[in-house]
Order: structure tokens, then sequence, then C-alpha cells
């Protein structure tokens, strides 16, 4: 019963918090869920969208209603895992000086770390991010870092192609999510965006946000319970078995898409990591929703954005990616039977 309450008022503080950021950033409402999802499932997240969507405001709002660290860098081609780790400079007495770098300069505080433009980074400077989210830690200046509450969040320049390093599957692989941050399309909240003056000032706004909603320190915590508590039913466990083995091989599972032949579409379906997490995604967008149970409309929820980047795609496909993926994941929650 203890744990009952426990979870119910943490849901109801993350509810609290999904509110004030929808306030905050106003038009975003799947993808403000989604990354509540995410920070309770313990999940990183690739972000998806065009410039100036207002992904860093996002993350920002997060971060200070979690009462955490935000962290951030830019990638860029001439970016060295170094730089990551420490900076050096020289200062006014001409003496040089060794600052910790943006990764590790807040340690355990950092509740999200932004690397923004992620594929202008060489493969060497996404190794090490890989690293630090796959254990929360690094070692630099002879001793380990740890960052536990740390969710990375890193999205891609998707406009300049030149001097671009596309992350690799396994790369990929690492993150829970892909969420796609789009332009408003409701007239109401274009205008707000355009002609309001409060949107204007993001430090204005942020401060807006008086008090940390969620304590980013107990999520870990709060994960465990939520994963230990929300029941899967041996029905759902077959319809995500289904899911799986038609990521492999839809053809084999008689779907279809117009103009594309779904025999020579999928190089590589989704992995048991990414299956994986998704259950536990799903699990969180249950907990939300009040329920101990996982139905279908939570794996429905969490699906794209846990299978798009995850499904790899033959080379003729691959540029069309953006175009196919939601198609191909409509297609699979269409045509796999529901219990």
């Amino acid at each position: 019963m203890a744990e009952s309450q426990l979870l119910q008022t943490a849901r109801d503080h993350a509810l609290e918090l999904e509110n004030v950021v929808n306030k905050v950033v106003v038009g975003q409402q799947q993808a403000v869920r989604l990354i509540l999802i995410a920070l309770h499932a313990r999940g990183h997240v690739l972000l998806e969208g065009g410039v100036g969507v207002g992904k860093t405001t996002l993350l920002r709002a997060f971060s200070k209603a979690l009462g955490g660290v935000f962290g951030r860098i830019e990638g860029s081609v001439d970016l060295m895992p170094n730089d990551l780790l420490y900076s050096a400079w020289v200062n006014a007495e001409g003496k040089p000086v060794i600052d910790p770098g943006p990764l590790i300069a807040q340690g355990e505080e950092t509740a999200v770390f932004f690397f923004n433009e992620i594929n202008r980074a060489r493969p060497q400077v996404q190794s090490l991010l890989l690293r630090a989210m796959a254990e929360r830690s690094v070692d630099a200046f002879g001793e380990e870092y740890r960052f536990p509450h740390m969710v990375v969040f890193a999205d891609r320049n998707a406009v300049e192609k030149e001097e671009t390093f596309e992350l690799s599957a396994a790369a990929r692989d690492r993150f829970l999510f892909e969420i796609n941050i789009s332009r408003p399309t409701d007239d109401e909240n274009r205008r707000k965006l355009i002609f309001d003056p409060a949107f204007h000032d993001v430090d204005a706004l942020l401060s807006t946000i008086s008090e940390p909603l969620l304590d980013y320190r107990d999520l870990n915590q709060l994960d465990r319970e939520i994963q230990q508590s929300i029941f899967v039913s041996p029905e759902i466990e077959n319809y995500v078995v289904r899911l799986w083995d038609a990521s492999w091989e839809p053809h084999k599972l008689g779907i279809e898409l117009e103009d594309i032949y779904v025999e020579d579409l999928v190089v590589a379906g989704a992995s048991v990591r990414g299956m994986s997490s998704m259950v536990r995604a799903a699990k969180v967008a249950a907990w939300l929703e009040g329920r101990d149970h996982v139905l279908p409309d939570d794996v429905h929820t969490v699906l794209l954005p846990t299978m798009t980047h995850r499904v790899f795609l033959s080379p003729v496909y691959e540029g069309r990616r953006e175009q196919i993926m939601p198609l191909f994941v409509r297609a699979l929650r269409d045509h796999i039977a529901t219990p």
C-alpha cells in the first residue's frame, strides 16, 4: 500500500511538471509527454527537428523543473574527445589553466545534458559520449567522474550534410527514443510564439518555473518501482514479440506500403535492447495514465519513437527514411492484431 501511495504521489508530481512545461513550450504536447516518459524510464533521447523550434528551451525547462544542472556542448568537426572533459586556456598572467569540460563540470548534479548537432562531431567524440551514456561515468584527471542521474539528449543537423558524421547503428540503438520537435501547426500557438513578447525572452520565460517539481535524484529509484509494479500480460508479451518479428521481416506478415518493395525494405529490424526499452517505456506510459498494467495503447504511444531509429533500411530507401518510417511503423501497428 505504501508503494502504491509513493507511485501515486510521484505521478501527480510528474503530471504537474508536464503541465508547467507545456505552458513554457507551447504546441509540443506529444513531445513533452514522450520526454517525460524517457526521463522516468531513464532513457536517452535523439531529437529531430529544424533550427529554432525550441529544443533547447524545452530541455532547459525540464532541467529546471527537475532541479538539476543543464549541461550543453555544440558539435563541430574540430571537436575532440578531450573537449568534453576539459578546456585549457591562458590567464591574464600568462599561466595555463585547465578547467573541467562541460560533460564533467557539474558531475552528479547533472540532470540533462544536451549535445547539439551530434553528427557534426567526429566518431571518436560520439564514442566517448556513448560510454558516458551507457556507464554514466568517464575517466578524467586520473579519476572517475560519475553522473548517475544524467539523461543525454542529442540532435542532428538534418539540413547541412557537409562535414557531418552520421551515427552508427550501435550508437543510435543506445537512445531510447527519437522524438520529432516540429513547428506548431495550431494557429493560436504559432501566433503566440511569433507575436507574444513573453515567448521572446527565454530566460524570463523559464523564470516562471519557480521551484523544482520533481527531484532528479529520485528518478532512478522511481524507475525501479515503476518497472516492478506495472504488469505486462502474456497477451501483451505476445503482441510485442509479433511487432518485433514484423520489424525484421515485414513481407512475411503481408505488410504492404505504396511504391515500396517491402521485401527489400529492411536490412535489420529492432534489437533486443530496443524491444526491452519499448516495454520499459510502455510501463511508464501506463503509469502516467494511472494504470497498473500495460495496454496496447501504451505500446502504441511509444512504438514510433522507440522503433523509428532502430529499423535499418536498405540504401535505396534510406534517403527517404523520414517519410517511410512513420508509414512503416503505422503499418506494423495496424496490421498486427492487438490483444
